[in-house]
């Protein structure tokens, strides 16, 4: 495969539903439209229903495209789109966990958890899990979560103050939220494992220049803007990892895109190395291994992959 991966390496979508929340700006809306430009039949799940619709609206002629509510802070509402969503797809072949808040004032969701957590984490973990039986008798079927080197970065899981409580720390809170994300993403891999049929995978896209920085601090953002062009890139690259797909069988799985490859992270101490965000020519289930020590911002034998594969 090139490392100069371009759109026109995208395989044929047609027949595949894909579902990917957060739809309607940065990765999320790359993602989707890269996947319904190559004939993927692709639901935009968005908290602002109307600029969902100005998002599908951008999309290419003949693109088949909807537009839901969610609102990942809000259980019912991750109730609502799941019965909405059993009521009009015959099945998913994509679920991409993309949408997310980051290092905002501390705020509650509207079942009372800490905004980032119960955003990030909780209201995917929730959608999964309603939607599962939609993506279980689908061979090649996969539940993207978009990972971020944000788990070890101050990040630990306070299960003594889970929903920061006592004292508020935004970027702790935030890195808390992406290691969720990761363990997750690695404890339904071991649990998906023995159906054959879906395969649980989280991707790191690498830091691309989007909205997810909007709730940062005035200094951070301001910051953010004059040195990014230095260190992040563009979405396209940044989204590569979300936009292909896997071996359609059911079988072994294998990276189908390589994009330009940023460097990989510190391996992490003890254990053998399991490769989450590409499964390297092989089955799903060599992406199970020990979660132990997860809690601290460290999975043992475990390696992210930048920007390499997805579905």
């Amino acid at each position: 495969m090139s490392k100069n991966w371009t759109d026109r390496d995208v395989p044929d979508q047609t027949g595949r539903v894909a579902v990917v929340t957060g739809a309607n700006t940065g990765l999320g809306f790359d993602t989707a439209k890269a996947l319904a430009d190559h004939g993927a039949s692709v639901v935009l799940a968005v908290r602002d229903v109307e600029k969902g619709k100005q998002a599908a609206s951008r999309f290419g002629p003949g693109a088949d495209v909807s537009v839901v509510e969610l609102d990942l802070a809000s259980l019912a509402s991750v109730r609502d789109v799941s019965a909405q969503l059993h009521d009009t797809l015959p099945k998913i072949d994509l679920l991409i966990n993309n949408a997310g808040v980051m290092y905002p004032p501390r705020q509650t969701t509207r079942d009372g958890f800490e905004l980032q957590f119960g955003t990030n984490h909780l209201g995917h973990f929730a959608l999964t899990g309603r939607l599962l039986d939609l993506l279980l008798p689908v061979a090649g079927s996969r539940v993207v979560t978009v990972a971020s080197t944000a788990h070890r970065i101050r990040a630990a899981i306070h299960f003594d103050d889970l929903q920061w409580e006592r004292s508020y720390d935004r970027v702790a809170a935030y890195g808390q939220a992406k290691l969720a994300n990761l363990m997750f993403a690695y404890e339904l891999q071991r649990r998906l494992a023995p159906h054959g049929t879906t395969a649980s995978i989280a991707a790191h896209p690498g830091v691309a220049r989007t909205e997810l920085m909007r709730n940062a601090p005035a200094v951070l953002r301001g910051l953010f803007s004059v040195v990014a062009p230095l260190f992040t890139q563009k979405l396209s690259p940044g989204r590569a990892p979300d936009a292909a797909r896997g071996n359609r069988s059911g079988g072994p799985r294998r990276p189908v895109l390589r994009p330009r490859r940023s460097r990989r992270l510190p391996r992490a101490p003890g254990g053998r190395d399991v490769v989450v965000a590409v499964l390297r020519r092989r089955p799903p289930a060599a992406a199970v291994g020990r979660l132990g020590g997860a809690h601290r911002g460290r999975v043992p034998g475990l390696r992210l992959v930048h920007q390499t594969h997805l579905m």
